[in-house]
């Protein structure tokens, strides 16, 4: 396997979107992002062929360019996502790269008073310019989308939310089950605001003045404040973190705020969107770092609760990192039940 980019047998539209939900956010970001729209081969040969789209959405701190990162010895999604269809693994269908990418690293595809209205944006903006600008299949039952960690957040509340739109998700070590996956963050991040006196933005400031992922802190806390302000910002933006920075106690008020984005336990007030979806994959590493695979397990557990057994479910040795050959596996999953 060369480590140079690879030939695809479809093709990629690099085109750009001018957002009006993202217009005067709140962290001023652009409102004019990046879009990728793959069409698969034989889309140009037949014009009055219509094809399922699968929409690909990141994990924090990704952005759109990242889909070509190449690791030694591994093709980028974008290369065996093509070789899916390509080689005849799955029925053809179109794929969008979103653009979700905030300053503080991530949306988690929400929309919220500390970011920005990316919910909107992908669902009001981005899904009707594709469905204008290409032959798809518009239609939930043909429409699905797919990711990992806050991606794979995104994928399961997208569906739940917005059943007009998604029937079909793909969910790879997303995050859930919020009890495992974020209350030994907040631990480790009151140790390291030890250092800047119990103050995340004194952190902040001083991640900005230098290379950033220089100290072992910076991780974490930017997650810890990036996710703090998808989900528990007052209506003004100011950001309100779920526990005491110095002791660690959490703020119940707040730390209920985030629980309501805890997939796990949205599912029940979301059960008829679920019966009703075409396809769900869900999937997680059996040694995760964040415990995801026990949040996998704990989804599919609520889903049976209301009577949603058809799903794709796989644990796997692994990690929650350098998994993305599990990628194209689900998208021909999806690529299959969506047609």
């Amino acid at each position: 396997m060369l480590p140079w980019i690879g030939p695809l047998a479809g093709r990629i539209d690099e085109l750009v979107i001018d957002s009006t939900a993202l217009r005067d956010n709140p962290l001023g970001d652009p409102h004019a992002r990046p879009l990728w729209v793959y069409t698969p081969p034989g889309y140009h040969d037949e014009p009055d062929r219509r094809y399922p789209t699968v929409y690909e959405i990141q994990g924090y701190t990704g952005h759109i360019t990242m889909w070509r990162n190449r690791s030694a010895y591994r093709q980028p999604f974008i290369e065996t996502a093509d070789q899916v269809f390509a080689t005849g693994t799955a029925p053809p269908a179109i794929v969008v790269y979103v653009d979700a990418w905030s300053g503080y690293g991530g949306s988690q595809f929400v929309d919220s008073p500390g970011t920005g209205n990316y919910h909107t944006y992908l669902c009001d903006e981005v899904v009707p310019f594709v469905d204008s600008h290409y032959r798809t299949l518009a239609a939930p039952q043909h429409r699905g989308i797919q990711g990992k960690s806050s991606g794979g957040f995104g994928a399961f509340i997208t569906p739940m939310l917005r059943p007009d739109l998604f029937g079909g998700l793909a969910s790879h070590a997303g995050d859930s089950l919020y009890e495992l996956c974020y209350l030994p963050e907040f631990a480790d991040s009151v140790r390291y605001l030890r250092d800047y006196d119990g103050d995340i933005w004194k952190w902040w400031d001083d991640f900005r003045s230098r290379v950033a992922f220089t100290k072992k802190e910076d991780a974490t806390l930017l997650m810890t404040l990036g996710v703090a302000a998808c989900f528990s910002a007052d209506d003004d933006g100011t950001v309100r973190l779920p526990f005491d920075p110095r002791t660690g106690q959490l703020i119940p008020s707040r730390w209920e705020r985030w629980l309501a984005w805890d997939p796990v336990r949205m599912v029940p007030s979301y059960a008829d969107a679920l019966r009703g979806a075409t396809a769900i994959w869900i999937d997680g590493g059996k040694s995760d770092e964040w415990y995801l695979d026990l949040g996998a397990e704990a989804m599919v557990a609520e889903l049976a609760k209301i009577g949603v057994t058809d799903v794709r479910f796989e644990l796997f040795d692994g990690t929650h990192g350098a998994i993305e050959y599990r990628y194209p596996l689900a998208l021909a999953f999806l690529a299959e039940k969506l047609s």
